[in-house]
């Protein structure tokens, strides 16, 4: 019987709790810079698809010194895109959108994102004249991919398809896995805003109650670590996945160090 994944009550939540009993809301990393992934399709909404493309982006994103701070998924409407975009334009320093950017009725991104900045969509000579070259069987199919909102710079695909695009603070990529992928390797290097978060992770057999005071102990000694827990509950016994994340590898470190010796010695 396969296990049954649990989610974290949030070690975080519980971990940072301020002595006034309220709980602390404040960013993790405040000076490192942020992004929001944006992921745009009915198929992801209904569960038909799984959302891939948002846990890759955000393992990506943080490996390039950048804290994402959310991950939304919004239907194939222009207005909902719209208004996702420019609320998430303003809190963020970037935003990273995937999906709509096909040849079908349902692939809106470019005319929302259009819509989110007020601006007219306009065709691409070069890109335009790039597609019909490599899709010359239905060159006027592909040559609407070149339909970019002005003022925006064509993010070529890697693999053939559709371009992305870059418009201000927005990064607007392919929703197939492999696409976006691709095109998400050339633009890396220019996301990069500081050092990459890295994470120590480990699995005990334990619950969380358990190591709980130890979980908010670390917390409170290495506030600049970020410390979570994630039960599951499986033919074997309960699990706990403890992972430790940090900006600051010699912060990380240390935590580790005290983390490990002093469950070791709870658990025995």
């Amino acid at each position: 019987m396969p296990g049954c994944k649990g989610r974290t009550s949030s070690a975080a939540a519980e971990l940072s709790a301020a002595s006034n009993g309220r709980i602390s809301t404040k960013p993790y990393w405040p000076t490192m810079a942020t992004a929001a992934i944006v992921t745009i399709g009915n198929e992801l909404l209904s569960g038909d698809v799984e959302n891939t493309n948002g846990s890759w982006l955000a393992r990506r994103l943080e490996a390039a010194g950048i804290a994402v701070r959310l991950i939304a998924v919004v239907p194939d409407e222009i207005e909902e895109i719209a208004t996702t975009l420019r609320e998430q334009g303003d809190r963020a320093d970037l935003v990273v959108v995937t999906g709509g950017l096909g040849g079908t009725p349902d692939d809106v991104t470019r005319e929302a994102v259009a819509a989110a900045f007020g601006a007219e969509q306009t065709e691409y000579a070069q890109v335009a004249a790039g597609l019909r070259a490599n899709f010359p069987n239905d060159p006027e199919y592909a040559a609407r991919w070149a339909m970019l909102p002005a003022g925006s710079r064509p993010l070529a695909n890697p693999l053939g398809g559709a371009p992305g695009f870059l418009l201000q603070n927005v990064y607007v990529l392919p929703g197939l896995p492999a696409e976006m992928e691709a095109m998400y390797e050339t633009i890396e290097n220019e996301l990069r805003a500081g050092p990459p978060i890295s994470s120590w992770r480990r699995t005990y057999r334990t619950t969380e109650s358990r190591i709980v005071a130890i979980l908010r102990q670390t917390l409170e000694i290495y506030p600049q670590v970020r410390v979570g827990s994630y039960p599951s509950f499986g033919a074997h016994g309960p699990h706990v996945e403890v992972v430790l994340k940090s900006d600051d590898p010699d912060a990380l470190e240390s935590a580790v160090t005290w983390f490990t010796r002093a469950l070791e010695q709870r658990l025995g």
